[in-house]
């Protein structure tokens, strides 16, 4: 692998967030920066990025819309008039920044702290009225991106006192009384208060500039020193936590995922959504309101030491919302509950009983070092074993597979293919592809692959690379995730910190790129998370895909030892007849396909009266048995229905390739 590749392997795991690893946005302590900096820094951040070589009218656009949601995530501190007032000043700004003129930043911050102080003045009142008590008809969309600015002053009040009751709520859904529930959330206001009146100049500039990255696409970011510090500790997987994968979101820390092997994922609690609202250092410890926190101090609520207890709470749900709390025991991550895995099924078909082997891989992992673990050399030996124990097909299961190393992506592919194209960049720089020089092959017989839309980066590049080269039938939600994009970590001055930016694009074999689109399956199954609100189309901005001309050389089927029957268009619409009518007569499947339905015009509303109702109930996550998308095997190592519909498709598969049609 010459150094680009290395490059792009390191970019790969960059495009992650990580294992309570560092905010995934600028946090407080970039002490070294200053604002005459801005000018040079914006410059450097269009130079390097794929896209936007110069600022543009819509991108300035962008940056007053992210700022100002900086501003007031809530929507509870400005009315519409002011937020319009305020939009125009940072229109203004934005154009002065890249002069080196901060000044409207500055006082903006200041205002800032008057808003605060003024809704903290309004809980406080409120909760000394006498004869208080809290409305149990109050409903509050989560998502502040649904509610209107206010218009009016008692419209913000009404809305400051819809969010008093729901929070109050959700204190005595966690265990206290409505005194206790009144103290703590009067003190959580003070104390954000005081964050708000702690932030520096150099974080006020820091905030800036990320927004400004991430007004270019979802994935470049700026770290701030110390951010950047944390994003190294978090690239190590000896970090011991509780092993999920953080963002934040309208003030929210919400778990992107539970990582497999990790301590959350063993406990089997904890799901990917959940919007963590308070830690304690254990159940019988005072819990700390996180909500508002920036992500850096949530996580080292979170983090800890191996064998010690943390509880968490939190919000569940999408049309409506429910009050958790559980406790997890921090621990190592378990390297070999994350490595590839094999199982064997059987399906009975009219050519008689077939072995089939499902090979499960959650991400492209690798390291250096005597007793080091990696995914290509795990995935050949588990090939090795199925053809030697005679398997009749292979399931690749990539649902839940995030991505990883890029090197191992490509190695993988080679398991399956002679030699050729696996995937090209194009960017920054001369264009690249990535090819199989190996020209044996470990399985040449017939295969499968499932993926969902949580199948991400790396694993697209897999997925889609076996797709062009018709070498397996696609199973799964409609499509992967769809990032598609590469980021390179661009070192500033010292105390600077870093900008973390997009500089390409991945494209399959056939010349389209996965960015944004993701790769399209040939068989759709759908998993619970098959929504229009999961992939990189969701978030705010992204990159368009992109199309180059097919990537050519190579035998990647070759003559004799190792050749392997192409799965043809044919072969597929017959695929995808016989696992519709399956799939029509499954009452687990119609009942998901409902659930999937109606999630798609819910909005996220949190009720008084079911936090309180929650109370009495035991704190525990109602789940739909074999639906959970992020776990493919109970604890009997039963398959989720996608994969049991994923195995009777390769069922199907076997035997169309055995009689020649």
């Amino acid at each position: 692998m010459n150094h680009l590749a290395s490059r792009l392997s390191a970019a790969l795991l960059l495009g992650f967030a990580l294992l309570l690893g560092p905010a995934a946005r600028v946090q407080a302590g970039s002490s070294f920066l200053r604002c005459e900096a801005l000018p040079m820094l914006l410059e450097r951040l269009h130079e390097v990025h794929l896209e936007y070589k110069k600022p543009t009218k819509e991108l300035d656009a962008r940056v007053v819309d992210l700022y100002l949601d900086y501003l007031d995530p809530a929507r509870s501190l400005l009315l519409e008039s002011e937020a319009d007032a305020i939009g125009k000043r940072l229109s203004k700004a934005v154009g002065q920044v890249r002069k080196g003129d901060c000044s409207e930043l500055d006082a903006l911050q200041a205002e800032r702290l008057s808003w605060h102080k003024a809704m903290e003045a309004y809980v406080a009142t409120t909760l000394s009225k006498k004869k208080f008590e809290i409305d149990s008809s109050v409903e509050l969309e989560v998502d502040p991106d649904d509610r209107v600015r206010p218009a009016t002053v008692a419209d913000r009040d009404e809305l400051r006192r819809e969010l008093v009751h729901v929070q109050l709520a959700g204190y005595i859904a966690r265990g206290m009384d409505l005194d206790e529930a009144k103290r703590r959330l009067l003190h959580r206001y003070e104390l954000l208060d005081r964050r708000v009146a702690e932030v520096e100049p150099a974080d006020v500039y820091g905030i800036y500039l990320d927004t400004v990255a991430r007004a270019l696409d979802p994935h470049s970011t700026y770290f701030s020193a110390d951010a950047l510090e944390d994003f190294r500790i978090g690239m190590e997987l000896s970090l011991e936590g509780i092993g999920a994968v953080l963002t934040q979101d309208d003030g929210f820390t919400v778990v992107r995922e539970v990582v497999t092997g990790g301590a959350a994922d063993r406990q089997g609690q904890l799901e990917a959504g959940d919007k963590i609202v308070a830690v304690s250092q254990g159940p019988a410890e005072e819990d700390v309101d996180v909500v508002d926190m920036a992500l850096r101090d949530v996580v080292r609520q979170i983090r800890g030491k191996k064998g010690t207890p943390v509880t968490l709470s939190v919000m569940r749900g999408t049309k409506s919302v429910e009050s958790l709390q559980f406790t997890i025991v921090r621990d190592a991550i378990n390297l070999e509950d994350q490595a590839a895995s094999i199982r064997y099924e059987t399906r009975t078909t009219d050519a008689g009983d077939l072995k089939l082997a499902v090979i499960e891989l959650p991400g492209f992992y690798g390291s250096d070092g005597p007793k080091a673990r990696n995914a290509d050399q795990d995935v050949r030996d588990l090939l090795i074993q199925a053809r030697d124990e005679g398997a009749d097909g292979v399931l690749l299961d990539l649902s839940r597979n995030g991505g990883g190393l890029l090197s191992h992506a490509v190695t993988i592919s080679g398991l399956f293919l002679g030699t050729g194209p696996v995937v090209g960049v194009a960017g920054q720089g001369p264009d690249e592809t990535y090819t199989d020089d190996d020209p044996s092959v470990t399985w040449s017989g017939p295969m499968a692959v499932l993926t969902s839309r949580g199948s991400a980066s790396a694993s697209e590049i897999l997925a889609g690379a076996l797709k062009d080269h018709g070498r397996a039938v696609l199973v799964g939600d409609e499509h992967t995730f769809g990032k598609g994009s590469v980021q390179n970590v661009v070192g500033l001055p010292a105390g600077f910190g870093a900008l973390k930016v997009t500089i390409a694009r991945f494209y399959r074999p056939n010349g389209q790129s996965t960015q944004n689109e993701g790769v399209p399956v040939d068989v759709v199954v759908r998993s619970p998370i098959d929504l229009p609100d999961v992939g990189e189309s969701s978030l705010e901005y992204p990159l368009p895909s992109g199309r180059i001309a097919p990537l050519t050389g190579g035998v990647p089927n070759p003559e004799g030892a190792g050749h392997w029957t192409p799965v043809t268009a044919a072969q597929v619409t017959e695929l995808k007849a016989a696992s519709a009518v399956r799939v029509a007569s499954n009452e687990a499947m119609k009942e998901l396909a409902e659930q999937l339905d109606q999630a798609v015009n819910a909005r996220a509303v949190v009720k008084v009266s079911e936090l309180l109702a929650s109370e009495s109930e035991p704190q525990a996550a109602a789940q739909v048995e074999g639906l959970d998308p992020l776990d493919d095997k109970d604890k009997d190592d039963t398959p989720s229905i996608q994969a049991v519909e994923a195995l009777n498709v390769l069922a199907d598969l076997v035997r169309l390739q055995r009689s020649g049609t």
